[in-house]
């Protein structure tokens, strides 16, 4: 089930393992390329050194594509707002169970990172497990003009993307379907609503900016602890 990124989270007492939620799974850096040079200045995916993706991506059957975008966001975080402490793996872990790294439906990322068919989710209308968000943008973004529906690998909501978008792979827009532009959106995203992301609360915050669902930051903490067992 695709899930809509863009639930407040709701921070503070108890500990977030108490009420069921996991404990943050380790975070790890990409490699950053030899001379990275300044984060703006450069497509991401120019700032990780490219036989490690190229390596990390296989190991865990992740398609390159989609993982040059994880890897390049994380990279930019990690030159930007070292404090964030984000890894590469919650960005797959999150790119896992929102698209299935861009493949949901039959989808598949191309060589310019652009997701095709577009991914778009299940209108926010507020029936049996979804949120209830009425259309903010006049389907704009995801074709209804009645409710607000997820949208792209990373299934930004419009007014979150109309907050975070990003052009990660510098064409001049910020496209939710591109996969570096919507995982670099994510990444500040999740720095944003969680601090330190080793951190049990913090990185329970931060995902559930996404959603605030135990099942989902399970699911999300299980695939990015499963990444760094596959290397």
């Amino acid at each position: 089930m695709i899930r809509a990124c863009g639930a407040d989270g709701e921070p503070d007492s108890p500990h977030p393992t108490e009420l069921g939620f996991p404990p943050a799974p380790e975070q790890e850096a990409p490699m950053l390329s030899p001379d990275p040079g300044e984060p703006d200045a450069v497509p991401i995916t120019e700032l990780v050194d490219p036989e490690w993706t190229e390596r990390t991506a296989e190991q865990n059957r992740i398609p390159h594509r989609a993982m040059e975008a994880y890897a390049g966001a994380a990279a930019y975080t990690q030159l930007t707002d070292p404090d964030c402490q984000l890894g590469w793996n919650t960005l797959a872990g999150i790119g896992q169970v929102e698209s299935v790294h861009g493949a949901f439906g039959g989808s598949t990322v191309g060589e310019d990172g652009v997701v095709d068919p577009p991914i778009i989710g299940v209108a926010l209308d507020g029936s049996e497990g979804v949120m209830e968000i009425p259309d903010t943008d006049g389907g704009e973004l995801d074709g209804d003009d009645e409710w607000d529906r997820a949208v792209g690998p990373m299934q930004f909501i419009p007014t979150t993307w109309q907050r975070y978008g990003q052009d990660g792979n510098l064409s001049g827009e910020a496209d939710i379907h591109q996969y570096d532009d919507a995982a670099l959106a994510a990444a500040i995203y999740l720095c944003d609503s969680g601090d330190d992301l080793t951190d049990d609360r913090g990185w329970n915050e931060a995902v559930a900016a996404y959603n605030q669902s135990v099942e989902y930051a399970h699911d999300v903490a299980d695939y990015a602890q499963r990444y760094l067992n596959d290397e």
